[in-house]
């Protein structure tokens, strides 16, 4: 089976390896093109454009596929070339570009997508973000065929996992990253058998907004077990902050403890306990910080810089 792979990020590398290791012929790539990134903000490859590149596979990097768009002669060219690439279906995973409809209807046996979650639950752009967030006992990848509508195609596999207690972002994406691959492999498996069957999604579907950086400031005045799901959801990107007199810290590594105070007020502050701050209930324990140019530490090498000393976290 020949399988054009539409991809950007580490989550999509992941399955494209999958691909790669199962068998199956890649004859187009299609990722983001290079962005600037560090420091020097040099333009940096896509890991899915590095590892097709490192495994001898044809690249594009289109702008747009929409010809009615702001790049239809690109996205003119984009069509061209999917065409004339002999090709059974369409992978995509965390792409990054709309497909239209006039991409979705060049494939025979259309374009698949890997999601991040058990849709209908978390359609949209940062579902393993909005799962930790939420408290959700568990997540995990769905095999859709893709239609012109946000996630809303008919379900061809899916499996789940339980979501552990202190699973951050990174975490758990890493999971998923790895079963996204394997089911990837046994849906296209099962298509050439002719045995993958489409269902329809259910109602209640809910939607997971792409993350800001406006959404990581902790607010002391929520209860501590949401703010410890807040840790976790924004670890790594984009790194939950507290302001301490004037100095924004961010928090990486938290759970969520009994006790009381006044919100925002530092209750203890040790290595052996960690940080510990007051919430609208309970007590937000934070083992690993980070101020300003520093490195991510644990709590008692970062009070050895940072003591936390006359103040409260706003």
């Amino acid at each position: 089976m020949n399988v054009i792979f539409a991809g950007t990020p580490e989550f999509a590398a992941v399955a494209l390896a999958a691909l790669h290791d199962a068998g199956f012929h890649i004859p187009l790539v299609l990722t983001q093109p290079d962005r600037p990134a560090g420091r020097g903000m040099q333009l940096q490859a896509s890991p899915v454009k590095q590892y097709a590149l490192a495994h001898g596979m044809p690249v594009a990097q289109p702008v747009s596929l929409r010809l009615d768009g702001k790049y239809p002669d690109v996205a003119r060219e984009a069509h061209e070339l999917l065409q004339r690439t002999p090709h059974d279906v369409m992978v995509v995973a965390a792409y990054g570009l709309i497909l239209p409809r006039s991409v979705l209807d060049i494939p025979t046996q259309g374009c698949i997508n890997i999601h991040a979650s058990l849709l209908p639950r978390w359609r949209g752009a940062a579902p393993i973000h909005r799962a930790i967030e939420a408290g959700d006992a568990e997540s995990g990848v769905t095999i859709m065929q893709m239609e012109e509508g946000l996630d809303t195609g008919p379900m061809l596999l899916m499996e789940s996992l339980p979501i552990a207690p202190d699973d951050t972002t990174g975490a758990l994406h890493d999971k998923l990253a790895a079963l996204g691959g394997r089911l990837i492999v046994e849906a296209l498996r099962k298509l050439e058998r002719g045995e993958l069957a489409a269902t329809p999604q259910p109602e209640g579907a809910n939607y997971a907004a792409k993350i800001s950086k406006e959404e990581a400031a902790l607010d002391f005045t929520q209860p501590a077990e949401v703010l410890a799901r807040k840790v976790r959801a924004f670890n790594p990107f984009p790194g939950a902050v507290a302001d301490f007199n004037g100095t924004p810290v961010k928090f990486w590594r938290a759970e969520a403890m009994p006790g009381s105070g006044a919100p925002g007020s530092v209750l203890c502050a040790s290595a052996a306990d960690g940080v510990q701050v007051a919430c609208a209930s309970g007590v937000l324990k934070v083992t690993e910080l980070q101020k300003p140019g520093g490195k991510r530490l644990a709590a008692g090498e970062f009070l050895k810089g940072f003591p936390l000393a006359d103040g409260a976290f706003r």
